[in-house]
């Protein structure tokens, strides 16, 4: 049995959000050769190669990527056989959360939603945002880190479409939603759509799917082989970076999907910008490992 020590956790929570903030994962550094080496407008090409000076720039200075600290999410995986109190295991992520944006410091970005108070913590009613999950893996605990900006979080969509609409509707609301977007998502983004479920689930699944990692795959075939679709459908729309044209309006478009009633088919989007920051951390008997 691996006793979590929830010290670990709290200073882990608290790296996480600062790498995540300074450096990008390996695959949207990727996307990004992609979509150069594609590009065909002049002026989006330019501005790709800005984006890219951008992040190794950061890096090399140690600043941080964006000015938008985000909305703090937490991802949280337990495996088997770990032992830890899930009440003080919430409270050790919003500490390392707190710490992070005092000691760093960070600009925090959160407020009360009636009163637009600021307490400067990057916390506040129900933030960060802390999402439980299970892992088979035995003596795990994976934390995820995502800073999530409001220009793309701002430019999520829900539409409650029935089953006699068809797979149209869906391809059409993902298309209009990018349109309607323009440059105020700072593409090129990563489309996230959800599929089915609850309205609340569709909405969830498609923040999933806008996190998860260039070059992975819906699990479902047929939601894989619409992903395919739509990822090049977007990229004809002419959209491109910063909205200002050109081929690269998107890395991709995933998609996540559930099982939904005989008598709705959900769709939802959300996006995330070209700044497509996450970051993780193993910790196990052996110690902490972070990663992407």
């Amino acid at each position: 049995m691996f006793q979590v020590d929830l010290e670990v956790v709290e200073n882990a929570a608290k790296e996480l959000y600062i790498r995540a903030l300074k450096s990008l994962p390996p695959d949207i550094k990727t996307g990004f050769t992609k979509l150069s080496g594609t590009e065909r407008n002049t002026t989006a090409q330019s501005i790709l190669s800005t984006m890219i000076k951008n992040i190794s720039v950061a890096e090399q200075t140690d600043n941080l990527l964006c000015q938008d600290t985000g909305i703090p999410i937490y991802n949280v995986w337990i495996g088997r056989d770990v032992q830890v109190d899930g009440v003080l295991l919430r409270a050790a992520l919003r500490k390392g959360c707190e710490r992070a944006t005092r000691e760093y410091p960070l600009r925090s970005s959160v407020v009360h939603p009636i009163t637009r108070k600021n307490e400067h913590t990057s916390c506040g009613l129900n933030v960060p945002v802390i999402h439980f999950d299970f892992t088979d893996i035995p003596g795990l605990l994976r934390i995820e880190m995502i800073p999530k900006g409001s220009g793309s979080e701002n430019n999520s969509y829900l539409r409650m479409a029935i089953p006699a609409e068809g797979l149209a509707a869906v391809k059409t609301f993902v298309i209009d939603s990018v349109l309607s977007s323009g440059g105020k998502t700072c593409p090129p983004t990563i489309v996230g759509v959800g599929i089915g479920g609850t309205s609340d689930l569709c909405i969830a699944l498609a923040k999933k799917a806008a996190t998860r990692p260039l070059g992975t795959a819906c699990s479902d075939p047929e939601g894989a082989s619409l992903e395919r679709d739509l990822s090049q459908a977007v990229n004809q729309l002419g959209v491109g970076p910063q909205g200002l044209g050109g081929d690269s309006t998107s890395f991709a478009v995933h998609i996540e999907m559930a099982a939904t009633h005989i008598t709705m088919n959900p769709v939802a989007v959300n996006m995330q910008c070209h700044s497509a920051r996450r970051a993780s951390a193993d910790i196990t008997s052996a110690g902490t490992t972070f990663g992407y």
